[in-house]
């Protein structure tokens, strides 16, 4: 493979949720209708599919990549040469060598035809540091050896983004992106860590996982009506009764903009520069994503929606593995 410059969409699709049971409800049942979520993103130019060597649980830990390879070797329509295939390799306790990411990503190459964007999934920064360095050095190894097109960071901060990016460019490899959760329940790392202009000055794309909160941006979900079950319920419990402020906002601009909060709140994202990565489980959820492209919030909207997000009591639980 030759490295060659990604082309990044407005938006991705994330695939977090394609073979994981405990918290998506995932059975194999879903898996044509998958397809058609992978076919109309595609042809909505929603070319960037992100997935982890992690994703799927229990035995069907690998499934997200099966699944993603199998639908691109399948895809006969078009933008077919934009796909974007996107992967990230977990920092594992037992992933301490360069080696062990390079065997990693041919492993994740097998499942989904080729990896386009090697990413590590998130920065031991806050508990083993050391571990780090290696397994950076081994994202090196997949680009300068042209296994991978591109290489990207997941949950890392400026501070850390910024010594990261010195070793990287001693090798004179760019990193092309770096996601991190962000929506309007989700600031912190832009708004108090800054992270954004840091990669503005890097030439780092952002990217935003987690853009809906889990399902709380969509507006579907009320203390009320019928919660998730699992984890995302009891999340959902503790986030509701405090908002509504922010679900009256967001649909008072929907509904101006004639289009759904869901849309709004992923416009919002674009808006802010980042690219939004939802994820769908059905046509009608990626339908629905996609409608969040190709217009967007002007300056007066985005203000309003950042003073009443500034004013909630309770947001969205960082990851634990972001770093400063």
């Amino acid at each position: 493979m030759q490295n060659s410059a990604i082309a990044l969409p407005v938006m991705g699709c994330g695939t977090w949720a394609w073979g994981n049971r405990l918290l998506w409800g995932y059975d194999e049942t879903m898996d044509s209708e998958l397809q058609q979520v992978f076919n109309h993103c595609m042809a909505a130019g929603v070319t960037l599919f992100d997935t982890g060597d992690s994703y799927g649980t229990g035995r069907l830990n690998g499934r997200s990549e099966q699944l993603l390879g199998q639908f691109a070797r399948d895809y006969q329509g078009p933008q077919g040469d934009r796909l974007c295939l996107a992967t990230k390799l977990a920092a594992y306790p037992w992933r301490l060598t360069r080696g062990s990411m390079v065997k990693a990503c041919a492993a994740s190459a097998q499942r989904l035809g080729r990896v386009d964007l090697a990413q590590l999934h998130w920065s031991t920064a806050n508990y083993a540091p050391w571990q780090e360095w290696a397994l950076l050095d081994g994202l090196c190894d997949l680009y300068e050896q042209g296994l991978v097109r591109g290489v990207g960071l997941s949950n890392f901060g400026p501070q850390r983004l910024q010594q990261v990016h010195r070793r990287f460019q001693e090798r004179g490899i760019p990193i092309a992106t770096l996601q991190v959760q962000y929506s309007l329940l989700s600031t912190y790392p832009v708004t108090e860590l800054g992270l954004k202009d840091t990669c503005d000055e890097l030439g780092i794309k952002l990217i935003a996982y987690s853009p809906l909160g889990l399902g709380l941006l969509t507006g579907k979900y009320n203390p009320q009506t019928i919660l998730p079950k699992g984890i995302r319920g009891v999340l959902f419990r503790q986030l509701l009764p405090g908002l509504q402020p922010l679900l009256d906002c967001l649909g008072a601009i929907a509904q101006a903009r004639a289009k759904t909060i869901a849309q709004v709140a992923l416009n919002w994202c674009i808006a802010k520069g980042a690219m939004p990565i939802p994820g769908a489980k059905s046509l009608i959820q990626a339908k629905e994503n996609t409608g969040a492209i190709g217009w967007l919030l002007d300056a007066g909207e985005v203000a309003e929606l950042d003073r009443v997000a500034a004013g909630l009591d309770r947001v969205m639980v960082q990851n634990i593995f972001q770093s400063r």
